[in-house]
């Protein structure tokens, strides 16, 4: 044991309180990925809950079973209502509270090192597990009290900051959509006076490809007539010393989760790292199109490198951006139409081919009429794309700041 690190078991108390009750019926599965509590999935109808144990504010669970969890041990701290979990999760608090903050605790488990050294301490022949003894005897060093308190806020700090901007690009995200909607799927964008077009008595012709009225003036295009698909691949003239390569399981919702930095002389580069991409190209996931995993990226690296498993789509039409392209293949619509090929396809998992996206039908205003929602969309996506980046800063600070937790002293 280090000079300045504690064993853990002499601040903690296993809790075995069961709902005998049935008085909480607020049942929690744990992230292994997040580490908090979330809704449960398991199947509870016809379900008691009388065994299941009641997690109170301040109090920890976790998932002693970590053959199945991959790197990251599935444990929380409770900072809400009371709530039950699975009977087999051990339930645990803080003893000590003047001498060990929960808070403080709770950072130590979300560092890498921790789960590495659970993964290392699990036992078991059948499944392998990380129980109670290996919880207490888990060392760390604890600072006083108030030492402790400065590390939490400095912590809770980009914590909550990045809770807002995720607030905030959620709302971008909705308001995006629902300007897309309101323009052009029910044709209400503004008119010469600022009225809504169509409910304003706005001119609509019938178009045959659609079967449907659109604005006069507005033609009827396929995705394939405004962008290049697929249009280049790595090479050896690109000569990369390292590459940023994005798989397909690694971006959802157009929010990037995990990029690899590969070294090109040294690391196994995967075989399906071939895609070349640069800015305000759109990447498609072209299995189950329903877990969106697809994306607009903004200022890629040169060597930005991802999966053949996306369609990589290039805005080439000058009338209409790319972000409008974007927000019409992921609409709701449309990523169930997409949905529905990708199980009528005989390959091993559902699928679409790159022509299901080229072959979906797109309005396109006049020009003079477009200009004003290029500028709106591009603004947003724009703002979208600087609180997505702020957020990735302020993910590795706290990165940082659990990483110097090894070395705190008073």
């Amino acid at each position: 044991m280090k000079s300045n690190y504690k064993r853990l078991g002499p601040y903690i108390s296993e809790v075995n309180n069961r709902n005998s009750d049935l008085s909480i019926d607020r049942l929690q599965g744990i992230s292994s990925i997040y580490k908090c509590f979330m809704q449960s999935k398991a199947n509870i109808v016809d379900v008691e809950f009388l065994s299941y144990k009641v997690v109170n504010k301040y109090q920890f669970a976790f998932n002693p079973n970590t053959a199945r969890m991959g790197d990251k041990i599935p444990i929380a701290l409770n900072l809400d209502e009371p709530c039950i979990v699975s009977s087999i999760y051990p339930v645990f608090e803080i003893t000590k509270t003047d001498e060990f903050m929960p808070e403080y605790l709770m950072m130590w488990f979300r560092r890498p090192e921790f789960d590495r050294y659970a993964r290392f301490h699990s036992h078991g022949s059948a499944r392998e597990v990380f129980g109670w003894e290996e919880m207490c005897n888990v060392e760390l060093p604890i600072p006083s009290i108030v030492k402790q308190k400065e590390i939490v806020d400095e912590y809770h700090t980009i914590i909550n900051r990045i809770k807002i901007n995720e607030q905030l690009i959620q709302k971008l995200e909705e308001t995006a959509q629902a300007f897309f909607k309101k323009w052009f799927v029910d044709y209400e964008f503004p008119d010469e006076n600022q009225n809504p077009y169509k409910s304003s008595g706005g001119e609509m012709e019938f178009n045959k490809e659609l079967g449907k009225d659109i604005p006069k003036g507005w033609e009827c295009l396929t995705i394939g007539d405004v962008v290049d698909c697929n249009y280049s691949i790595i090479s050896a003239k690109d000569n990369f010393k390292t590459i940023e390569y994005l798989d397909t399981s690694s971006i959802t919702n157009n929010e990037i989760e995990e990029i690899q930095i590969l070294d090109t002389e040294h690391d196994e580069i995967p075989s399906r790292a071939k895609r070349k991409v640069n800015h305000n190209d759109i990447i498609f996931s072209t299995v189950r199109p329903n877990l969106r995993h697809f994306g607009i990226l903004k200022n890629p690296k040169k060597n930005m490198i991802v999966s053949t498993g996306f369609a990589v789509l290039k805005p080439n039409y000058k009338k209409i951006c790319g972000e409008l392209i974007y927000l019409l293949i992921t609409s709701e619509e449309n990523l169930q139409n997409l949905q529905a090929r990708a199980e009528m396809s005989v390959s091993t998992y559902p699928s679409i081919n790159p022509e299901d996206l080229l072959d979906i039908n797109i309005i396109v205003p006049p020009k003079e009429r477009n200009l004003f929602s290029d500028d709106l969309f591009k603004s947003q996506f724009e703002l979208l794309d600087s609180k997505k980046r702020e957020n990735k800063l302020l993910r590795d600070m706290g990165k940082i700041l659990l990483s110097k937790l090894a070395t705190i002293k008073n």
